[in-house]
Formats: C-alpha cells, structure tokens, sequence
C-alpha cells in the first residue's frame, strides 16, 4: 500500500475515534451536523447549489430557513424555495455527517467541499482522502452506513 494511503486511512482512523461518540461521555449527536463556525447546515453552503451546473456555494443568511431544528443557508431566494418545498430532496445524507464515517458505524464532520452527488442524493465525507476511499465503492458504502444510520448518533 503507498505511503500516502496509508497516511489517509491513518488519518481517518485516528478522526472517527475523535468523533465517535462512543468514545465521548456526552449525549446522542445532533441529527443535523453543524460547525461550529456557522452553526448551519452544510457548514453554510447552499445544499441546493450541489444539484446546479455552478456547484457548492456559500449561502447568506438573507437566504435562510428552519429545517429539522437547524439553519440552512443559500446562496439565491430560488434555492431557498425549493429546499422548502422538497428539502429531503437536497439535505446531505446522514445530516451531513461523513458518509464514508456512517459507513463504518461512527460519525465524522461533512466537508462541504468533499462532496459527491450520486443517485440524486448529495453525500459529504471528512476530507478530500476520505472522499477517495468513499468513491472507490459507493454502493456497497451506501447499503453499510443505511445499515448504520441513525443508530451511529447514539
């Protein structure tokens, strides 16, 4: 195995012991992951600018709304609008928590720019190298962290 994914799976290891809240004394994970930065949805991006030609955009909280007991963010009053009228349409899977982490029965941040449109669902994963590990098979990941959500926030 080369160094570098070596480093990678390393790295992802060592984040879902970080994150895992089996690890942590602390009561069940929200449904909806937010940083800590924005205290929105998707870390502040548009879930509806995945599914558009343009890609992830940062969203404006003059475009905001309510949904699941969290902020979401986007970018145009058009966005904004057809969250609200289809918002399991756009929200990341597993509340934007790490798809690949879900996969394995633990729980990760979602980088909004580690992003993955497949079937008309948006996944988000920790990081770049964990978005290659995602990707190499999707479906089989989809059924295992199906398999684990929402059981994994507890």
């Amino acid at each position: 195995m080369k160094r570098r994914s070596l480093l990678q799976i390393s790295a992802f290891a060592m984040s879902m012991l970080a994150f895992n809240p089996i690890n942590q004394a602390q009561a069940a994970e929200p449904e909806i992951f937010t940083d800590d930065a924005t205290s929105a949805a998707v870390s502040g991006y548009d879930a509806v600018s995945y599914f558009n030609a343009s890609g992830p955009q940062k969203g404006d909280a003059k475009f905001m709304t309510e949904w699941k007991g969290t902020k979401w963010q986007f970018s145009s009053a058009e966005n904004l609008a057809a969250f609200q009228a289809t918002p399991e349409k756009f929200a990341p899977q597993y509340g934007g928590y790490c798809a690949f982490a879900v996969s394995k029965g633990s729980t990760a941040p979602g980088d909004p720019l580690a992003w993955t449109v497949h079937d008309n669902k948006l996944y988000l994963n920790l990081s770049s190298g964990v978005q290659k590990m995602w990707q190499k098979d999707i479906p089989g990941n989809i059924i295992s962290a199906n398999a684990n959500w929402p059981n994994v926030l507890q």
